[in-house]
């Protein structure tokens, strides 16, 4: 049910952009309903959907990776963008690793309580969060624009709290914190469609 409307406020934001640039940044509320899709398949599957939790992780990993700097880098004012350029890079590098894992490697799932556990040979794995964080996070923090920013330390409080409640196996909450987001981005693009 969530995804269905945080992909809903994602055609809402998408159909809005009135500039060709702000597509990929105004679409990202659509990837994560998707996602968020996907994930309820994987629920439904009780794990057991091999397909599912390889496109669950393929959009999780390399695709927002790359997803959220480019995207943030199309709309960037001219001053933000040097900046952003190397987050885009550590992104791509990033997605390449993450895309690298994937492809040698099954991907599992395991409900754990109220949470899902996904695995996969990850080699070097705190390096990989040492790029994916900068590239996704970071990008939006050095973005140039308030509700960008505003949307970066949305995003950073909501990562670390989800982490930590998933390190309890308490609950899912990435849900909660991709429809907060959404609902942030269409702000964004109804205040862009205004300017």
């Amino acid at each position: 049910m969530t995804g269905a409307v945080v992909a809903g406020v994602g055609v809402a934001c998408a159909a809005r952009v009135r500039v060709g640039r702000d597509l990929p940044l105004a679409a990202l509320p659509l990837l994560l309903g998707v996602h968020q899709i996907v994930e309820a398949a994987v629920w439904e599957s009780h794990g057991g959907s091999e397909l599912a939790t390889t496109v669950w992780a393929v959009i999780a990993l390399p695709l927002l990776a790359v997803w959220v700097p480019a995207g943030v880098l199309c709309v960037a004012p001219p001053r933000a963008r040097r900046r952003l350029v190397p987050l885009l890079v550590v992104g791509a590098g990033t997605a390449a690793m993450l895309a690298y894992g994937l492809v040698t490697g099954p991907v599992t799932a395991q409900i754990r309580d109220r949470t899902i556990g996904y695995a996969f040979d990850l080699p070097h794995a705190p390096l990989l969060v040492a790029g994916y964080l900068p590239a996704t996070v970071g990008s939006l923090l050095l973005a140039g624009d308030r509700r960008l920013v505003a949307l970066g330390g949305l995003v950073a409080v909501g990562a670390l709290g989800r982490w930590l409640l998933w390190r309890l196996e308490f609950v899912s909450t990435w849900c909660a914190v991709a429809a907060v987001c959404s609902v942030v981005l269409y702000r964004w693009v109804r205040a862009r469609h205004r300017a």
